[in-house]
């Protein structure tokens, strides 16, 4: 019995001696403040690869990072032309999409990441937004998925940064991910993978505060909790800002 002991212990050693390679990360900052002149902002990303053995021989290690904002459920509609004017003919509600998504990596996202562990990590855009079920008679229901991206690819709020990261000697990497100004107030879930033949090896996650404050969050707060008050403030300033731009006017030509 002890013979056999020896042996397992003999057999398991190596492997346990073996490195695993983790990840040591943080942000620049952990909390954006969102008020009245916030025209975006940039976190840096960085960190290091913890290891108890030198760098493994073979395919090269590569790094992804993601920044997420809160995910909602989006109603996506395709507009026809109707009698000569454009109008809403068909929509499709996509379960879950982030209202802010962001990836970087240290290579081209073929070369970092296969499709087998993006279909698990969910990593690439369009494997981060859900869509279960749609209308059956929208036939071609992805396509709406598709012009989903596009659009929030077009207004920034969607990017794909391939090289976005710099590692340095195979142990420090370092990524800057820009937000845009039109940031939805929430958890920013920021993920960071370490792959190597396109497996992830560890990952690492920590969440990013994007928060109003000030005459912004008053006003948030107000349009949520007292819509009323909320309107008729609203339309008293703007009765009062007409009124003092006509009488401006009046006076110049006068």
């Amino acid at each position: 019995m002890r013979a056999l002991i020896a042996l397992l212990f003999t057999l398991v050693l190596p492997f346990a001696a073996q490195a695993e390679e983790e990840v040591v990360a943080g942000l620049s900052q952990a909390r954006v403040a969102i008020t009245a002149d916030f025209a975006g902002s940039e976190i840096l990303v960085f960190g290091a690869v913890k290891r108890n053995s030198p760098i493994p021989e073979g395919s090269p290690l590569q790094v992804i990072v993601t920044v997420s904002g809160p995910h909602e459920p989006v109603v996506v509609r395709r507009k026809s032309r109707r009698f000569g004017i454009w109008v809403n003919t068909s929509s499709v509600e996509v379960d879950s999409a982030a209202s802010f998504y962001a990836i970087a990596t240290t290579a081209p996202m073929g070369e970092v990441l296969s499709h087998t562990e993006d279909l698990r990590h969910k990593v690439t855009i369009p494997q981060m937004i859900r869509s279960v079920g749609a209308p059956k008679d929208v036939p071609d229901a992805e396509a709406f998925t598709e012009a989903l991206i596009r659009v929030r690819e077009n207004t920034g709020r969607y990017v794909m940064n391939e090289s976005g990261v710099i590692l340095s000697e195979d142990t420090l990497f370092r990524s800057a991910i820009a937000l845009p100004a039109n940031l939805t107030e929430g958890l920013y879930a920021t993920r960071i993978f370490l792959t190597r033949d396109g497996k992830v090896i560890d990952t690492y996650e920590t969440t990013l505060d994007v928060t109003m404050v000030g005459f912004e969050r008053w006003a948030f707060n107000l349009a949520h909790e007292q819509p009323l008050i909320y309107g008729i403030l609203s339309l008293i300033i703007a009765i009062t800002a007409g009124w003092a731009a006509s009488a401006v006017f009046r006076y110049i030509r006068g």
